[in-house]
């Protein structure tokens, strides 16, 4: 296969994603808080599953969100055919699947202008298809429980919630009128509890600043020096800070706002552009997100049993 043949595809995949996502926003809905207004979400919220109980991460996460809400399905759980055949289960004749996307990097040998042979990954997109449960008949009775799976007390929830930004050692201070991360002094503003509408809404936005507190160069990195002077890039930050929160809040049980923030409102315009710029904004930012929230997990206490234990 030639190179130009080989790029095609990869490139067809990051666009059809991104038009559906900028098609969703277009009309002002964003994709990625879907699953909290769908009455088809039975239970606790959760991010999207694998076979094995895994949860998906990344951009996975916002296309089988999209994915169930778009098709009426209440289930998290979704495996490919052959891992529905292994399990005793078939897809339903006439079902069609939907895609997720794997990312890798290959090894390519290069030559430089002195003639010297030098080594370069080259990242690639693969993308492959899966299938809700609910399209799958025969499998084991434990595959379809998830429908049911009760909605945690909610004080229990908003107590783990509490007990999870407290271990991640932020500084989080609370007054006036607004949610903000502040890099100069490195702490997080939010508003009085209980100005919040619920518990809730209160840790989706402190998810929100987590995410952003997690870019200093000592946590994972993520530069923010143009975020002041740089629309484009103040609206990148937003959005990998958007879908932190989204991916946050499902991992703690936690039903997020479902009215955007009146800051957010004015972001949306500069999202459509971005998106249009970029057929891989979305990409990119889902992952600096999953890598942001991967950080404030591995700041638990269980995490760093685990890490002294291996």
């Amino acid at each position: 296969m030639s190179r130009k043949e080989g790029k095609g595809p990869r490139i067809d995949i990051y666009a059809r994603i991104t038009d559906r996502i900028v098609a969703e926003l277009a009309t002002g809905v964003r994709p990625w808080m879907q699953p909290w207004h769908s009455a088809n979400a039975i239970g606790r919220v959760t991010r999207p599953l694998r076979h094995n109980g895994l949860p998906y991460s990344g951009m996975n996460v916002l296309l089988l969100w999209s994915e169930a809400i778009a098709r009426g399905f209440a289930s998290p759980m979704w495996m490919t055919f052959k891992q529905a055949l292994e399990r005793g289960g078939a897809v339903r004749k006439g079902e069609t699947g939907s895609m997720v996307v794997f990312a890798s990097r290959f090894t390519k040998t290069e030559t430089d202008s002195a003639g010297e042979e030098f080594d370069r990954e080259i990242p690639f997109l693969k993308a492959y298809s899966v299938f809700n449960v609910a399209q799958i008949d025969g499998l084991p009775s434990h595959y379809y429980g998830h429908e049911a799976e009760p909605v945690r007390d909610s004080i229990v929830r908003i107590e783990h919630a509490d007990r999870f930004f407290a271990n991640t050692g932020a500084m989080i201070r609370h007054g006036g009128d607004r949610a903000y991360f502040s890099p100069a002094t490195d702490h997080i503003q939010m508003p009085p509890f209980q100005t919040f509408r619920d518990a809730a809404a209160y840790v989706a936005t402190l998810s929100h600043e987590a995410t952003h507190w997690t870019s200093a160069p000592h946590r994972v990195n993520r530069d923010l020096s143009r975020y002041a002077k740089d629309r484009s890039e103040r609206a990148r930050e937003e959005l990998i800070a958007e879908l932190g929160s989204c991916f946050l809040c499902a991992d703690l049980g936690i039903v997020p706002e479902l009215d955007p923030r009146p800051d957010h409102a004015s972001y949306l315009d500069s999202w459509l552009k971005v998106l249009a710029d970029d057929k891989r904004a979305i990409f990119s930012a889902a992952a600096h997100a999953q890598r942001a929230v991967a950080f404030l997990h591995g700041l638990q206490p269980a995490a760093s049993e685990e890490r002294e234990a291996a």
